[in-house]
């Protein structure tokens, strides 16, 4: 058994998971997650750098972690840092910042890495039962994901729409008005025409959602009264469930979402953009005729960051 540790830094959080691994079972067991909404991401989009507030956030989170991981005896850490760091012309800055609040190499990865990560730890944690090809959606707060495939990948993208960058790009009011919900379906279905192009979507049998947008709206559809992992993890809900809680979040005002006792409080200004989303790429899945369901999971790319470590 190792103990080992991974950072998921993403465009709007920045997530820690310390497991024991089992290369001979095959296991991986939690010992802690954390997250933290830090929004990597904020004004990327616009300036192409990272702000330094944002970067200061982050690095504090990040040593945070590293006292986590130094308590924890952690024998091996994993940084991977995705859509936000990818984009900024200063990243370096930022690199040399993880480096030495953690002692590790940071990884700053391709989306096609990322997709192939989010589909690790999706599938090897999914409930049984569910019928192969499985399409992931790992939708974050910079880019989204698609990656379909049975045992392993078959196919991928990474598509630049993500709950913070179309925020910041087009839902400005509150609650967005009309124009600007136009405005962001139109970059959602033209980043869904690249994603049909390599990813053949009419193959997939089962829709697997990952991330916090996805399990946020699934809390929303199941009515919880808290955020509840277990009661998320693994939950199957009809597209129809789906596309009337998407639809209920991006059109409450900022004030109603906040009130919701399942929603993170650094996710109340953005869940509307990934609720929008996640409603487009569902009405693009029911078109195809072959799914009409989607599974969720609280299995994601930190998980696969974890197993990398194998």
């Amino acid at each position: 058994m190792t103990r080992v540790a991974a950072i998921d830094c993403g465009t709007n959080s920045i997530r820690l998971l310390i497991a024991d691994m089992s290369r001979s079972r095959g296991t991986l067991v939690d010992v802690e997650r954390r997250m933290e909404i830090v929004r990597l991401g904020q004004g990327v989009d616009q300036t192409g750098e990272i702000a330094p507030e944002a970067m200061e956030r982050t690095l504090d989170a990040a040593r945070r972690y590293a006292d986590l991981c130094h308590r924890h005896e952690v024998h091996a850490i994993r940084f991977v840092a995705t859509s936000a760091t990818r984009d900024a012309r200063n990243r370096k800055i930022f690199v040399q910042g993880i480096r030495e609040a953690l002692g590790v190499e940071p990884e700053v990865i391709p989306g096609s890495e990322e997709a192939e990560l989010s589909f690790t730890g999706a599938t090897a944690g999914l409930p049984g039962g569910h019928e192969a090809p499985y399409l992931v959606v790992d939708l974050g707060g910079g880019s989204t994901e698609f990656v379909l495939g049975d045992k392993s990948v078959e196919s991928a993208i990474s598509v630049n729409v993500g709950c913070v960058r179309l925020t910041e790009r087009h839902l400005r009011s509150d609650p967005p008005t009309a124009s600007e919900v136009a405005a962001a379906t139109r970059d959602i279905d033209a980043a869904l025409s690249a994603v049909a192009e390599k990813v053949p979507l009419e193959q997939a049998r089962t829709l697997v959602g990952v991330a916090g947008t996805i399990t946020t709206v699934t809390a929303h559809a199941l009515g919880l009264k808290e955020y509840d992992p277990k009661a998320i993890h693994g939950a199957q809900l009809s597209l129809d469930q789906v596309r009337t809680a998407c639809t209920e979040l991006l059109e409450m005002p900022r004030s109603e979402r906040a009130a919701l006792p399942y929603m993170h409080p650094g996710r109340v200004d953005v869940i509307g953009a990934g609720a929008l989303i996640w409603r487009r790429i569902t009405e693009r899945m029911d078109a195809t005729g072959r799914i009409s369901t989607q599974v969720t999971s609280e299995r994601d790319i930190l998980d696969g960051i974890a197993w990398g470590l194998a």
